[in-house]
């Protein structure tokens, strides 16, 4: 069954919230067990005769101002080491790969194995319509493990450890890295994120109160009066209650851990298998775990806290597998392969020549209908054999959300498409500058003679050149290469520093802007550029979620559907048909706007609006804006462009195997 990836989002989020109404009332239990343990030192201080009655029991153990004292010591406490540690990780999950150790894989290496794994990387990014994310390696680490962390797929990073490189044939790593892509596409990782920060701050008494003891402890007795002898021991016992409260604070909350991310483990390998079609790829990966001396334990100090994050357990020793954050290994294997005896095969490294394990022959890639010859002369122009392949009834339809078996076989001829020196130049951050401004570069003489005099002003001679030798070949890219060529890019553009990020920013703005005016395709460039790195160079957030009605968005819908129904057809009536055919799809009637009441800026702002919406609305807008330029079964290059548009903004993936289905073969921009 495929995996519905809208409904796991909002799945994700929902458990996000259980997750933290279970914080919630494991830091009012500390609060109480802390006040309770207070009032009870409390009441062995003797009371002062002169004060009169002594008080009830019940005004010992009520103490109004003082449980108002602990609880505010305590909150104070717990959210600033929550929210110190959340905003350790704000940053991504680059943030994260550099806590455990990662190295960034050079995108250019010539090591055959980080090759093959960028490789991997980048068929199964391009497959499910994401953003080629930066790949990590934990060179100290011999052990079976990968992760994948970040907020949204924008600012996604994978990481392997060393292990999994040497051991892993490329069918057992796209397995598990298939595992990994499910994460990011059900929204899992900022969940997985939101973890760490909790459970830190509950750990945070316990490293507190490690420190009062050891205050407490020091010194010698001899020297110090009863009454500081008195006051020794009550600061000791609070240090060791406090160590106490922590760790079992920290024991609920690895079992919260546990408990939340089991069932997404099978979820993650049955999705891995959804993708790849192949069963024994993530099921061999995990046999090797199981043969290795090393499994997958994970010896960097942070494993601990991100131990969630894994392909597979992260730490040894669980008592009764109680933490454990992974379902069994045997279990795992037995439902990829049913006819699994229990025993593991014995194992060796990889040649390091070619990558491959000795004697096994590599089961032969997916590949799509076209191939590497397949050309065209005009930008925004499709590739004839592809479409028309897939047009002709080789596929289903395709998934919005989601990767397969086509999806892959097209992003590995999608690769192959990309003529090498754009493959060179889209994997370092210099001319991956220069690939950008080559896409943005118009197909008018004039126009393009603006571009350059602006480029050469804003820009080195360098990348002047580079861009102006990118260009020809720009020129003849298929329609839908070019997207994945910008997906492509992103990790080399990510390198950038902030002030060449700014002048990069600047720069495109001046290219799109040279004929004072902005078409689709320069809109969908820089939609798709900006929004994923402005959020990785902190110029904007993540979308919150805000709308979880449908009707608080009737105006954003009218506006994006008004303009979606005119792009394919400037017929009034046929317009109209496709708008009416888009809400009904929707499920809600809109208002059809004139020509005159919408703008590109009115749009960006409308989209910003519809990305705060939840992950089951996205999907009934997405589904409807799928059905609004299919309606007349005929997609042109301006149709596909705008729904993609729509699509990166709500943070979306697309997969190409749309972008084959969808347009029509010859149309031009």
């Amino acid at each position: 069954m495929a995996t519905d990836f809208f409904q796991q989002q909002d799945k994700a989020r929902r458990n996000s919230a259980l997750l933290i109404g279970l914080f919630c009332a494991a830091v009012v239990a500390i609060v109480l067990v802390i006040y309770l343990i207070v009032v009870g030192l409390l009441a062995r201080v003797p009371a002062n005769p002169d004060s009169g009655s002594p008080p009830s029991i019940a005004e010992r153990f009520w103490q109004p101002e003082l449980f108002l004292g602990v609880s505010l010591g305590t909150l104070a406490v717990i959210s600033l080491g929550t929210l110190y540690k959340i905003s350790e990780v704000s940053a991504g999950g680059e943030k994260v790969a550099l806590m455990l150790g990662g190295r960034r894989v050079n995108p250019n290496t010539r090591d055959p194995a980080e090759r093959r794994l960028l490789n991997v990387i980048e068929e199964m990014a391009l497959a499910s319509g994401t953003p080629v994310p930066p790949v990590y390696v934990l060179d100290d680490e011999p052990a079976i493990n990968a992760f994948a962390a970040g907020h949204t797929p924008s600012d996604a990073v994978v990481a392997v450890s060393r292990g999994a490189l040497d051991y892993l044939t490329r069918d057992e790593l796209q397995g598990v890295m298939g595992h990994e892509f499910s994460h990011i596409l059900n929204g899992d990782m900022r969940l997985n994120l939101r973890l760490i920060g909790l459970l830190h701050g509950i750990l945070l008494l316990a490293i507190i109160g490690y420190y009062v003891v050891r205050i407490a402890a020091s010194g010698s007795s001899s020297r110090r009066s009863k009454n500081e002898g008195g006051l020794r021991a009550a600061f000791l016992l609070i240090g060791l209650a406090l160590i106490i409260i922590g760790y079992i604070g920290v024991f609920f909350g690895q079992l919260i851990k546990a408990a939340v991310s089991r069932q997404r483990e099978f979820l993650a390998d049955a999705s891995a298998v959804q993708f790849t079609r192949y069963p024994a790829g993530i099921a061999g990966a995990l046999k090797k775990i199981g043969a290795l001396s090393e499994g997958s334990t994970i010896r960097d100090g942070h494993a601990e806290e991100c131990s969630h994050l894994f392909f597979c357990d992260a730490l040894s020793g669980k008592i009764l597998n109680l933490f454990s954050t992974h379902p069994p290994l045997i279990q795992r294997v037995k439902r990829l392969d049913p006819g699994f005896d229990g025993i593991f095969p014995k194992i060796q490294r990889l040649s390091p020549d070619t990558a491959e394990e000795p004697g096994v022959t590599r089961r032969p890639a997916v590949r799509s209908a076209g191939g590497p010859g397949a050309r065209t002369g005009t930008r925004g122009q499709t590739s004839r054999p592809l479409v028309a392949a897939l047009a002709g009834g080789a596929v289903s339809p395709p998934n919005m959300i989601g990767v397969g078996e086509i999806e892959l076989g097209i992003a590995s001829t999608i690769l192959d498409r990309f003529p090498e020196p754009l493959r060179e130049a889209g994997r370092e951050p210099f001319s991956a500058r220069a690939v950008i401004y080559a896409l943005l570069s118009s197909p008018d003489p004039s126009i393009r003679a603006a571009q350059w005099d602006a480029l050469k002003s804003q820009t080195e001679p360098l990348c002047y050149r580079r861009t102006e030798q990118l260009a020809a070949i720009c020129d003849r890219l298929p329609a839908e290469v070019r997207l994945p060529l910008v997906d492509f890019s992103l990790p080399a553009l990510k390198q950038l520093s902030p002030s060449q990020y700014a002048s990069f920013r600047q720069v495109i703005e001046s290219l799109v802007l040279a004929d004072r005016k902005i078409d689709l395709f320069e809109y969908l460039i820089r939609t798709v550029v900006l929004r994923y790195l402005d959020l990785h160079f902190g110029r904007s957030k993540p979308p919150s979620i805000r709308y979880t009605a449908i009707n608080a968005l009737v105006g954003p819908l009218s506006l994006v559907f008004s303009i979606l129904s005119r792009v394919g057809d400037g017929n009034p009536d046929a317009a109209r048909k496709t708008f009416d055919h888009a809400c009904e799809a929707l499920g809600r009637p809109l208002k059809m706007l004139n020509p005159g009441q919408y703008s590109l800026t009115a749009l960006d702002a409308a989209l910003n609006q519809l990305a705060q919406a939840t992950p089951m609305i996205k999907k009934r807008v997405l589904a409807a804006a799928a059905s609004c330029v299919t309606c007349d079964r005929k997609v042109t290059v301006e149709e596909w462009e705008l729904l993609r548009i729509i699509a990166a903004a709500l943070n979306c993936p697309m997969p190409p195997i749309a972008i084959a289905e969808t347009i029509s073969t010859g149309a031009n921009r």
